[in-house]
């Protein structure tokens, strides 16, 4: 069993696919839009997405892949209650993704020597995706 994330934009999920792309160097392996359907929209879902938004996409940022949509394309993403945690080997490298994810977005907590971590800090990026960076201590 695996559990993984699947993040909604709400109509902008070809923009957060990006701003991930350049920023995180994800790597985007599948994405399918509405129109690429073949089954008709089913009106008891609500109403149907514009078809050139992401009815379905799958990133890889580093070993982990990331699901993504533009759902209903309601523009009301709302990412609470959870973070996405990327563990680096180094501070500079945690740095560095920090000030990435951080570009648009706001600090939630400066990356900082903590007693858990030389580098910890937490960001929510600017499509509201709550992050934690965290460098990892040697065992």
């Amino acid at each position: 069993m695996r559990v993984e994330a699947y993040l909604m934009f709400d109509g902008r999920c070809e923009e957060a696919l990006e701003f991930y792309r350049e920023k995180l160097g994800a790597e985007v392996t599948s994405l399918l839009r509405f129109k690429d359907n073949p089954e008709p929209p089913n009106p008891e879902m609500g109403p149907a997405s514009p078809p050139d938004k992401v009815m379905h996409s799958s990133f890889k940022v580093g070993e982990t892949t990331i699901m993504a949509s533009d759902g209903q394309c309601r523009e009301v993403s709302k990412f609470d209650g959870f973070c996405l945690t990327i563990s680096v080997p180094t501070v500079p490298e945690a740095e560095r993704l920090f000030a990435a994810l951080s570009d648009g977005g706001q600090v939630q907590m400066p990356l900082t020597k903590t007693f858990v971590s030389p580098g910890f800090g937490m960001v929510a990026d600017k499509f509201g995706v709550n992050w934690m960076l965290l460098t990892c201590v040697p065992q």
